[in-house]
């Protein structure tokens, strides 16, 4: 095995590790270690991303779900468009963007290049979330309302997002379950991890249909993030989580930087 190759392997269960320490945004790294450190084509990788995603997030549902900390009502209410655009996105929209995007300057920007960039926005957008903090978490029960027209918009757009740029998207899940849901953020954190899951697993299955999957290699590469996450979850006793949420999203800002450096330059 190559050292690139290990490399890539060890940033698999590195994405582990921070999805069981933080509780999130490990995902946000999983395109670039497919793409830069595993030469994977960027739509194959938003694709495996989308895998590894969900089954990661999966893990952690199911461990929520065991401490009764998921709303299932509000996940359905959330999921269903959500599963339901990114689905369309990886199976009509992402096949339907040409190769050739368009020329600036003398630049050409092809399909490959505009999937990274815009995954590269996505990364700082979501490093400003890290950096600025959930603030305080209220410790008494407020009554759970729900927005339904506002959680409905917010499900295709997550979706759609979702199904371009291959990850997560919990930096914009959570805040809405907890403005237009009311949920406490507790509850927030372990509802999103549920709806990550569906929606990026149905999201995947869009690829299938369209794409020649590894199914060795993004099995291993899958098991290595869980490993992680229960790696994390053990070091998470031991280490500052907010802390590190913040450290960890200067470093998600600076990668975002340094893509859309690369991809440009």
């Amino acid at each position: 095995m190559e050292v690139i190759d290990l490399l890539g392997f060890l940033g698999a269960l590195l994405i582990g590790v921070v999805l069981g320490l933080i509780g999130g945004g490990g995902s946000i790294l999983t395109v670039p270690v497919l793409v830069y450190l595993l030469s994977i084509n960027p739509v194959t990788a938003t694709a495996y991303s989308l895998f590894v995603v969900g089954a990661s997030s999966l893990v952690g549902a199911i461990n929520n779900m065991k401490k009764k900390l998921v709303d299932f009502r509000t996940a359905t209410v959330f999921a269903i468009p959500a599963f339901i655009a990114v689905y369309g996105t990886r199976k009509y929209l992402v096949p339907a963007i040409p190769d050739h995007i368009l020329t600036l300057w003398g630049f050409e920007v092809t399909k490959d290049i505009g999937i990274m960039l815009f995954f590269a926005v996505i990364m700082v957008v979501a490093s400003i979330s890290m950096i600025k903090g959930n603030g305080k978490e209220e410790l008494q029960e407020v009554k759970v309302t729900y927005n339904y027209p506002l959680i409905i918009i917010e499900g295709v757009v997550v979706g759609i997002l979702t199904g371009i740029v291959g990850a997560g998207g919990g930096f914009l899940i959570i805040p809405a379950l907890v403005l237009l849901a009311k949920l406490p953020m507790k509850k927030a954190v372990a509802t999103s991890l549920l709806i990550i899951a569906v929606k990026s697993l149905i999201g995947f299955i869009g690829d299938v249909e369209n794409l020649e999957i590894d199914w060795m290699f993004l099995i291993i590469f899958t098991g290595l993030s869980i490993a992680g996450i229960f790696l994390g979850g053990y070091l998470n006793k031991f280490i500052d989580g907010e802390k590190l949420k913040k450290g960890f999203g200067w470093f998600v800002l600076v990668m975002g930087i340094y893509i859309i450096g690369k991809e440009l330059l």
